[in-house]
């Protein structure tokens, strides 16, 4: 493993010229930050950021602030971020914002105030505000969705061209009225979901309606209420495209109590690939989500922002994959 000294030496200056520019100290010539920067990047150089954190007087900690907790996509994302954190030396505290701005805004300020090396925030919605962790220097990273209106490090998934991939499953398998089960207006992936829906539709030459949407809170009482309105219709969806696993368990909940069987009179497909899709009867296709490796991909981010809080902010996007199993496929087609 490369040391402060190898980057030194690469670089062409002494190590406490390093330890000053990799620590954004302005006292640096930009030209020989800038060197520095490059060599230890070609190294593949990593910072302890244990030790740097303590030199700023700050935790060796990093504070995960995630929607739902209960979400098995977010117990992924949450392992992927631990695993990496955990191999430099930090400690990962987790804090669930319920979708609520002002919890996520409380969290915000408590690890302003526990002097927390970095953040990782999965944003609630338009009303996220990172300006305070901004304004103190403090690392942070957004995953799952954009921070609204914030140039920073993200770590997003194409959610629009797998949903959109997913409507066009269900309209080969000859699915006449396609519904879609998406979350609230104004989150980021509840309307690329709903996007990439209207799109699958628009290019299979389907028109969409609005008497085959609804919204709801990403959990499942609220997909459950969602599905049994749009069951009750005088001409309701033969198959349905839910945005999230936990809204699945609501969408199946309501089949089972009208009457009607997943995947024999309605086709299902779900995103995120909980671990009980693969035992319900039929099993749950599904749009995969590459969870922990946001994680691993936000966390290392992280790590960098934490060693070098001047490099220019980017955005990762991850694929997803359409898992089919029985819930989507006709059965003249099996």
């Amino acid at each position: 493993m490369p040391t402060i000294s190898d980057v030194a030496a690469r670089a062409g200056v002494s190590t406490a010229t390093v330890s000053r520019a990799l620590n954004g100290k302005a006292t640096v010539d930009p030209d020989l930050a800038a060197r520095v920067r490059t060599a230890a990047t070609e190294l593949g150089y990593q910072p302890n950021g244990p030790a740097r954190a303590l030199r700023r007087q700050e935790a060796a900690v990093v504070a995960l602030i995630i929607s739902d907790v209960e979400n098995p996509f977010f117990t992924a994302l949450a392992r992927g971020v631990e695993d990496v954190a955990h191999e430099v030396g930090y400690s990962v505290v987790l804090c669930n914002s319920d979708e609520n701005a002002d919890k996520e805004n409380r969290y915000i300020d408590v690890a302003i105030q526990e002097r927390v090396a970095g953040v990782i925030l999965s944003p609630s919605g338009t009303a996220t505000s990172v300006a305070k962790l901004a304004s103190r220097g403090t690392a942070y990273v957004a995953v799952d969705r954009p921070l609204p209106e914030q140039d920073s490090d993200a770590v997003l998934v194409d959610t629009r061209q797998a949903a959109k991939q997913a409507t066009a499953h269900l309209v080969a398998q000859g699915y006449e009225r396609i519904g879609c089960i998406t979350g609230p207006a104004g989150v980021r992936t509840a309307d690329d979901r709903l996007a990439g829906y209207r799109d699958g539709l628009k290019a299979a030459k389907r028109r969409s309606t609005t008497r085959l949407v609804r919204r709801s809170e990403y959990k499942a009482a609220g997909a459950h209420r969602a599905a049994l309105e749009l069951l009750s219709q005088a001409e309701p969806p033969d198959a349905l495209l839910i945005a999230n696993s936990a809204m699945a368990v609501g969408v199946l909940q309501a089949l089972q109590e009208r009457g009607i069987r997943a995947g024999r009179e309605v086709g299902l497909v779900a995103f995120d690939d909980a671990p009980w899709a693969e035992l319900v009867d039929p099993p749950l296709s599904v749009v995969a989500q590459p969870a922990y490796e946001i994680g691993t991909v936000a966390a290392r981010l992280l790590l960098a922002r934490i060693a070098d809080n001047s490099r220019p902010p980017t955005t990762t996007t991850l694929g997803a994959r359409l898992i089919e199993r029985a819930s989507s496929v006709q059965l003249n087609r099996r």
